[in-house]
């Protein structure tokens, strides 16, 4: 389908640049654990049927576990290279996820995909090559932050593992790279492929709206705690040990509750710590990956968690457990901005359709401010924002939320508008998505998230340029980082969507029929 026309091309060239692209994620057990392309056939009539719908591209995962199952250095990507195939007969362009995280174990996840069993046998021996929590419960989703640079795996370190992999994919994709059909690369960094600690995990007992664990007591960010307190003239600071466990809330424990230790010196040295770990951890990898893929017409995007529960108290326990140190007084979100900024990185956030009055009113939960908070830090350092729904929604309230989110303050008729996200992915494509009446109201979102101007191939008729892919620029020092934690009021945004689907009184109805639940 082409740009839509009218009498007034030069409308609809303005009207064009409120575009935002909508991609969809395919299903997580696509390429089996077997590494082979399940149900060939019926995939790509669902690709088909994205494409009739005028979606511009779909995302999907490349698991470590599958491609690097037989050993080390063994990558065999024959199953993706059928898939990428027929997506791109589809006419639909791909955002690839390198995915260094287990799959199982939380929200939505619907199969069982481990990190390589080569890399499990290694952690049988020396389990502390995974999070760990207090009480010494290892967590086998992702390798530990703390052997980024650690020679454990056959002479490599993790982030060599990381590199490695990617190098290998570039070198196996290299017709999908050159020919386009590759768009963005987003990197795990992370539990569900985000930039956080493993706090919440379903498998370990955690249930909403608990505030999780701080997740560095294995033997090696132990012994670099260790060496960050005596360095700073306070050998006495330990980890904390106060901090509650996966279900607690803020005020039962002693170190969130009012006055409690996280505004102490050592438990602001601690969260400091903590979080810059986090930063450092995604700058090396975003490194390793801009020297991968440089001169590739693609971006690079990195993910961070919509971590939404106790958003509306004063200590935000359970972003803190998560490695976000957001504050009232301190924006926890702008210092990855910052980084992100360095390697000409999006920032994909999600939670982007949830309402605060959705969620039980203990939780304190406060995701529209969240999302306002974040993507307005990833405009104001002048990166690309871009951003997924965190539960599966079918709902009209959902993308009308979505669609205020993606343009905060409505169409602009004359062009640009203001704020914009750089795209949106919906979770996920399902059976239950492609029914009738659901599948109605999402092709309804995606006309609306096109501002009703049909699909548009073009991503430089709405300026979301897609260039080859420059070099890292200089590091930036820690310091500069954390001048990003000063915080700012978010910009504007609209109370509603402007395009709303279903009519102006929806989200009306759906409050109440929250509140009579």
């Amino acid at each position: 389908m082409k740009v839509s026309t009218s009498s007034s091309p030069d409308y609809d060239k303005k009207l064009i640049q409120n575009y935002v692209p909508v991609y969809v994620m395919l299903p997580l057990g696509v390429v089996t654990t077997d590494n082979e392309l399940e149900d060939r056939d019926g995939i790509k009539k669902q690709l088909k049927q994205l494409q009739a719908a005028d979606v511009d591209g779909v995302m999907i995962d490349v698991w470590w576990g599958i491609v690097e199952s037989k050993g080390p250095n063994q990558y065999d990507w024959t199953a993706y290279r059928s898939l990428f195939k027929i997506i791109q007969e589809c006419g639909l362009k791909l955002q690839a996820i390198m995915s260094f995280h287990q799959c199982g174990g939380n929200v939505g996840d619907s199969v069982n995909i481990p990190l390589p069993s080569w890399i499990l046998k290694i952690g049988e021996l020396n389990p502390d090559i995974f999070y760990t929590n207090r009480s010494g419960t290892r967590n086998k989703e992702y390798l530990t932050l703390g052997v980024d640079n650690q020679p454990l795996f056959h002479g490599r370190t993790a982030v060599e593992l990381y590199r490695d992999y990617m190098k290998s994919f570039r070198e196996n994709m290299v017709d999908f790279l050159d020919n386009g059909l590759i768009i963005d690369i987003e990197v795990g960094l992370g539990p569900a492929g985000e930039l956080r600690y493993p706090s919440y995990v379903q498998n370990q007992g955690w249930e909403f709206p608990g505030i999780g664990e701080f997740q560095c007591y294995d033997k090696y960010l132990k012994m670099e705690f260790k060496g960050a307190a005596v360095t700073a003239g306070h050998p006495e600071w330990k980890l904390p040990d106060n901090a509650g466990t996966y279900n607690d809330a803020p005020e039962s424990t002693e170190f969130f509750r009012s006055n409690g230790t996280y505004q102490s010196d050592e438990g602001r040295f601690f969260l400091t710590w903590y979080s810059n770990k986090l930063l450092n951890h995604g700058d090396q990898i975003l490194e390793e990956a801009n020297q991968v893929f440089l001169g590739c017409k693609l971006k690079l995007a990195a993910k961070v968690a919509g971590i939404h529960w106790w958003y509306q108290t004063e200590n935000h326990a359970a972003e803190l457990t998560s490695g976000y140190y957001n504050l009232k007084t301190r924006d926890g979100y702008r210092p990855i901005a910052r980084m992100l900024s360095r390697h000409h990185a999006i920032l994909n956030f999600t939670c982007l359709e949830m309402r605060n009055y959705e969620h039980i009113s203990k939780a304190k939960s406060g995701p529209e401010e969240l999302v306002q908070q974040v993507l307005s830090g990833g405009w104001r350092e002048g990166i690309p924002v871009a951003g997924e729904n965190a539960l599966p929604r079918y709902d009209n309230a959902a993308y009308n939320q979505i669609l205020l989110n993606a343009r905060p303050t409505g169409i602009n008729k004359e062009g640009q508008p203001k704020h914009k996200m750089f795209g949106v992915t919906y979770l996920r494509l399902c059976n239950k998505l492609l029914q009738k009446r659901n599948f109605n109201i999402f092709k309804s979102f995606v006309m609306k998230m096109h501002a009703d101007q049909g699909y548009c191939p073009n991503p430089e008729d709405y300026n979301c340029y897609v260039v080859p892919l420059n070099q890292s620029k200089e590091k930036i020092s820690m310091e500069a980082l954390l001048e990003a934690t000063e915080p700012l009021e978010p910009f504007s945004w609209d109370k509603e969507t402007d395009t709303p689907i279903g009519g102006p009184f929806v989200d009306f109805f759906n409050r109440i029929l929250y509140i009579f639940k």
